[in-house]
């Protein structure tokens, strides 16, 4: 296959696939059928051309049937006077609207035959295109609730994608709360424990002072049992006169 062949077919694959995105199977019957309407709008006005036509032959051809009776009577009056020239032209004329008249005869036949026939093709074609307006609309009724189901199914499947992220979304949300109640009950812990405080460098100097405090204190009691010691204990000697 060529290149150029390849191309056309290319387009034209293109081509149908875009038609048939675009195309509406409503609007294709609803043309149909007005096409179908036409038809039949030109055939009731041949029809109508024909009856037409019908009537003026008939117009005629009574006309030349009222004529040849009268030609007749104007050659019998022409003998009886003595006129055979007239009588010859008069009776000339007779046989010319006879014949005429046949003709007409001839042609009003095929007047109503096509009449009868166009008769037939309408009543058929009216019959048909009724029979294509019901199911014009069945199909047109059909195609709105599957184009409404397609519609709906669509929109449900975009919610549901929109559910589904949203619950990602809830989840992870709820995943990153449980992690921060977490965090902040470890803090908690620590704080109670005294190994994590807003205030830890204030409790280091409280406690440097409560042992400060504490070790003047032993001092103080242990330097007043001293003092009590050579009272409550005999027989120990001063220091200072074990020293004399």
């Amino acid at each position: 296959m060529g290149l150029l062949s390849r191309v056309l077919m290319l387009l034209r694959i293109k081509s149908n696939s875009a038609l048939d995105s675009v195309e509406d199977p409503r609007q294709v019957l609803d043309y149909a059928y007005s096409q179908q309407q036409e038809m039949l709008r030109k055939l009731r006005g041949g029809l109508v051309e024909v009856a037409t036509a019908k009537q003026q032959l008939s117009r005629q051809s009574q006309l030349l049937a009222e004529r040849v009776p009268a030609l007749e009577d104007q050659a019998r009056r022409a003998v009886e006077h003595g006129r055979e020239d007239l009588a010859r032209v008069a009776l000339e004329r007779k046989h010319s609207a006879a014949a005429e008249l046949e003709g007409l005869g001839r042609q009003l036949a095929e007047v109503a035959d096509e009449e009868r026939k166009l008769g037939v093709a309408e009543r058929q074609l009216a019959s048909r295109i009724e029979e294509f307006r019901i199911h014009r609309e069945v199909v047109s009724a059909k195609y709105s609730a599957a184009h409404a189901h397609v519609s709906i199914s669509e929109a449900i499947t975009g919610v549901s994608g929109e559910l589904a992220e949203l619950g990602m979304a809830v989840g992870r949300a709820e995943e990153k709360t449980d992690r921060l109640r977490a965090r902040a009950s470890a803090i908690d812990a620590l704080i109670e424990s005294g190994t994590l405080g807003a205030n830890q460098a204030g409790d280091s100097i409280e406690a440097e002072l409560r042992r400060l405090s504490t070790a003047d204190a032993v001092e103080s009691e242990l330097a007043a049992l001293l003092e009590l010691a050579p009272k409550r204990l005999p027989g120990r000697v001063p220091a200072e006169k074990e020293e004399s």
